[in-house]
């Protein structure tokens, strides 16, 4: 069995989505469904068992034999402010499902963040000797970073596998509210105003719209993941972007195209929550995770926007979907 902690979120029931086309249905997922729209994540896919995250630590020695555990699930609000809620779920939470994988020689993959390099004055190499320098800007990337530092002060990255996540977007994110991706957002806005709305730059280096992140689509992401849990013996941190920074003026024209229509982008000031807390650029480095994981060239962020605008947000589909998959299919 397969057990993905945050299975019916965004990445996770990608990952599940993923898994079921190369023919695995054993998976048990483990979430937090509460009022909200996230369990229509899980209506087409194909799982064993499913458990609410309260109950997982109690429920995982009752499992029985685990294939391997990805740890997915975390409060992804760079914006909360409770900072001991944060340790709670995203690190004391970590460490305990870390510890059993280890301890049961269960194979463990986790995801960790670009956030964690902070606003990249350290660069953004995965080199684990190069943790201790970085400085998050906001406490969700620290405590991804409390993980990071104690899978490796603990000497057990050569156990398990810590995926530094960059900007992923893509299907099945729509629950997530203020988090979810540009992508989504600028779609809405287009659907809705015409317009895509996106932040003035207070940065000399960058023009308006120019600041740059490393956007990566959900599906080279969960075939990543998909290719370590064939890989056991692949552990340590690993960046999973595509090394290559583009501007957010990029990916706002990438949707006007998806979409047929003229560009149309307004610049409004950005809030005064992001001021000091906002990243102008990030371009996951790639040595580690093309050495020795990963050689397949990233999907375009072109290509990527395309498939998901018109695929999925215009048909307003899921991940699983059979009038998707069955378009897409040779």
């Amino acid at each position: 069995m397969i057990t993905i902690t945050g299975g019916a979120g965004f990445i996770g029931s990608a990952l599940v989505w993923q898994l079921n086309q190369l023919g695995e249905e054993n998976i048990t997922i483990v979430d937090s469904l509460g009022c909200g729209d996230k369990w229509q994540n899980l209506r087409p896919l194909r799982f064993r068992h499913y458990i609410e995250k309260e109950d997982f630590l109690a429920e995982l020695p009752k499992l029985g034999s685990q294939r391997a555990i990805v740890h997915l699930g975390a409060c992804t609000d760079t914006t909360e402010g409770d900072a001991s809620y944060l340790v709670q779920n995203n690190y004391e939470y970590s460490r305990a499902v870390i510890e059993y994988a280890v301890e049961h020689h269960i194979r463990l993959i986790y995801a960790s963040s670009a956030a964690v390099y902070g606003d990249g004055a350290q660069g953004y190499d995965d080199d684990p000797e190069l943790i201790d320098r970085l400085r998050p800007l906001n406490m969700y990337g620290y405590s991804k970073l409390m993980v990071d530092r104690w899978v490796h002060t603990g000497k057990i990255s050569g156990h398990v596998a810590g995926l530094k996540f960059f900007n992923v977007f893509g299907p099945n994110e729509q629950h997530k509210g203020p988090m979810r991706s540009m992508v989504h957002k600028a779609w809405e806005q287009v659907k809705t105003d015409g317009v895509v709305r996106l932040f003035k730059s207070h940065h000399p280096a960058y023009a308006d719209g120019e600041q740059m992140r490393d956007f990566v689509y959900v599906k080279d992401v969960t075939a990543i993941i998909a290719y370590l849990l064939e890989m056991p013996a692949l552990c340590g941190f690993f960046n999973v972007g595509t090394g290559r920074a583009r501007s957010w003026r990029d990916l706002a024209t990438a949707v006007f195209q998806a979409l047929e229509l003229p560009v149309n982008i307004e610049y409004i000031p950005m809030p005064p929550e992001l001021s000091g807390k906002y990243q102008y650029f990030t371009e996951a480095k790639l040595d580690r995770l093309r050495k020795i994981v990963w050689q397949k060239p990233f999907t375009s962020l072109e290509d990527a926007v395309s498939d998901y605008v018109s695929n999925y947000l215009e048909a307003k589909a899921w991940l699983g979907d059979p009038r998707v998959e069955s378009c897409q299919r040779p």
